[in-house]
Order: C-alpha cells, then structure tokens, then sequence
C-alpha cells in the first residue's frame, strides 16, 4: 500500500504507459509491465533486462515466480508509480493489472486506513530502507482486509536508489502486531542460517547487490554468491523478492 494520487494523477499515469504497456512472460507466469518506464536506461525492456546480481536472476522473475502479491515501482519517476505487477497481486486485489501500473500502490488506501501506519511506509521509502507494516487496505470491490505490506528498496552499484520492490500478504483479522504467526515463522527459518549466513541475507533485504555485499562484508564475490544460493534453499524459496520478504518479517 503506498496514497490516492492527486486528482487526475493516476489516470494520466495510466493513459501515458496504456500504450507501451506490455505483458511480460517468464516460464508459464506473465505479468503486465511498462517498458516505457525505464528511459533512464536507454532501453525499453530495462526491467525484464535488469541484472540483480549480474549473474542471470533478473527483477522481474524475482516477482513474478512470486505466488506473494508483488509489484516494482520507479522512485525516479513522479509518485513512485508502479512499473510491474505479478498475476498474485490482481488475484489479492481484484483488479486487472491494467487497472494498477501507473499508479502507487496507496490506491489501495480507504476510509479506515491507518494514516499513521502510511506515514511510517512514506518515511521508510523517504529514508530507502525495508519497511513493513500490518495496514488496513481495501480491494476493487471495496471488502477491506488486513494487509502486511512491505517496501524494499533495490540500488544500483553505485548506491543510487533504482526501484522499491512491493509485496503484499492477506492476514486474519487477528494476526497483527509482531507476534503474528508469518513473524513467528520467519524467525524460526532464518535461525537456520550461519551467521555469515544471516548477514548476507540482512544485506539483501537493504537492497543491496553482491559486488556490494562482498564489499561491505570483506568477502569475495564469489562465496557471496554461495552464501546466496545457500540461503534460498535453506528458507524454501528460488527468488530473491520472497528472501527479502522473509528477512524483513523475522526483523533483520
């Protein structure tokens, strides 16, 4: 969940990419993303050809093998707009995912919205970091749920800010606060990971690539790059979107 647009916005937004709009598929799953959104590279399919780690694990299949709702959204362009939505997230939401890119994600916002709650994602994308928040939202057809909404921010190599990846999780009405059971879980799989381990996943979920993890870490590249592999088949999954997700949840 990221607030309504000012009027008009939004359906400008979506009118300018309606036509460079394109669905993108990875293996069986597809997702609707705009390649006109991604000038500043030069080239109109930056973000199916964006390297996370140079080494093949592209943005867009870390969201659309995905089955959490998930989005990428374009910090440089004005209000953040969302650039990519996987098929999980129109299933969540109930709308069509040409209903979503253009616009940010606080479409989903309504009357019982917690406005201190959107501060606290405001300010976490305001000071590039992980944030997650348990938020009342609402779907097309107006039900409201509780959503765990996390913002993550991706930097290019030379620490410039380049997307925020977006993922959203229903909840029972009942499983809010830190003790909830995705919490829970999530602490008991990342205390399976070696403390090298849990290290390089914190520097993951802060959106950072492997050249910059090794850096920080006074590692090599290559045992980054193990460390990684290692860590998502320890936490179950094969994407790094959902790695992130898992590191925030447990605190990291």
């Amino acid at each position: 969940m990221l607030e309504p647009l000012p009027h008009g916005a939004a359906q400008a937004n979506a009118d300018r990419l309606s036509d460079s709009a394109k669905p993108a598929t990875t293996g069986s799953a597809s997702l609707l993303l705009s390649p006109g959104l991604c000038c500043d590279h030069g080239d109109g399919d930056a973000v199916i050809d964006y390297d996370l780690d140079e080494d093949g694990s592209t943005l867009l299949s870390s969201i659309v093998n995905s089955p959490i709702a998930s989005v990428i959204s374009n910090p440089r362009l004005p209000d953040n707009p969302i650039i990519a939505v996987n098929q999980a997230f129109c299933d969540l939401t109930g709308y069509r995912d040409d209903e979503i890119v253009g616009r940010n994600c606080r479409f989903l916002a309504g009357p019982a919205t917690e406005p201190w709650l959107t501060e606290r994602i405001r300010q976490g994308t305001r000071d590039r970091k992980p944030t997650l928040v348990e938020i009342l939202n609402y779907k097309r057809d107006g039900q409201p749920f509780r959503n765990a909404v996390l913002v993550a921010p991706v930097f290019l190599p030379d620490g410039e800010l380049e997307y925020f990846i977006g993922s959203q999780v229903e909840l029972d009405q009942d499983a809010v606060g830190p003790s909830s059971s995705r919490h829970h879980h999530a602490v008991q799989v990342v205390r399976t990971l070696s403390p090298r381990q849990r290290e390089v996943l914190q520097q993951i979920a802060a959106g950072y690539r492997s050249k910059q993890i090794s850096f920080s870490l006074n590692l090599s590249e290559k045992t980054v790059k193990m460390h990684r592999a290692l860590i998502l088949e320890k936490i179950g999954t094969h994407n790094i979107a959902d790695a992130i997700r898992l590191a925030v949840e447990a605190g990291l």
